[in-house]
């Protein structure tokens, strides 16, 4: 795998995570349909922001997959699986964070019956806790299986591995505690951990190409 994209694309993890965790400090909490209404630009520019930083994500976890690959290709597996969470956060943000402001503004610009504004509301809410799992679920997966071949590789430092089954670890800690990763603090709780682990892997990725490039610069023949 070519050195510069190893190190282009590790920024590139690094830029998806900060930008999910000013998406998460900037999300306002949830409430009444006014509430919706008086903070809709607020809700329309976070979310915005964060499914800005998906394919940010997504580059990233394509070149971790690709140097991490085996001959079974189940980082591939796992790139799929990554993409399908990706998905998810992006069907989620798109109808919290954007549909439901506007049409709530457009819907209480006229007289309505007010249990059904309730019942859309409500239906939002289920998409979007439907998707916060779905999301939840895959990125788990994907990093279980990621961390698993960085320490069998050792394409990247094992530290990175271990990092990312210290946090799994206590995920699932949390997850038997009967906490709650779907409302907003719990999100914001597991998008941390998400971005903690993906800063560091991307770090590593930046360095391996840096080191790699100057590695192959010391052997080039001199003309």
């Amino acid at each position: 795998m070519h050195k510069s994209f190893t190190k282009v694309s590790g920024v590139s993890l690094c830029f998806g995570s900060l930008i999910s965790v000013i998406t998460m400090v900037l999300h306002p909490a949830g409430g009444s349909v006014e509430h919706i209404i008086r903070i809709q630009h607020v809700l329309i520019f976070s979310h915005a922001l964060g499914i800005a930083c998906l394919p940010f994500m997504g580059f990233g976890a394509w070149s971790l997959s690709c140097l991490l690959q085996t001959d079974s290709k189940i980082s591939l597996l796992s790139l799929f699986v990554f993409c399908l969470g990706l998905v998810a956060a992006m069907i989620a943000a798109a109808v919290n964070g954007l549909i439901l402001p506007q049409f709530l503004s457009d819907l209480t610009a006229r007289p309505v019956d007010k249990s059904i504004v309730n019942s859309i509301v409500r239906y939002g809410h289920h998409i979007n806790v439907s998707m916060a799992n779905i999301f939840i679920s895959a990125t788990c997966i994907s990093i279980l299986i990621w961390c698993l071949l960085i320490i069998q590789t050792q394409r990247l430092p094992k530290a990175a591995g271990y990092l990312g089954l210290s946090l799994l670890g206590f995920g699932l800690i949390c997850i038997l505690s009967k906490a709650n990763f779907t409302d907003l603090y719990g999100f914001r709780i597991f998008v941390a951990g998400l971005a903690t682990w993906l800063t560091t892997t991307g770090i590593r990725m930046i360095m391996k190409g840096k080191s790699e490039n100057k590695y192959a610069g010391s052997e080039a023949p001199n003309l």
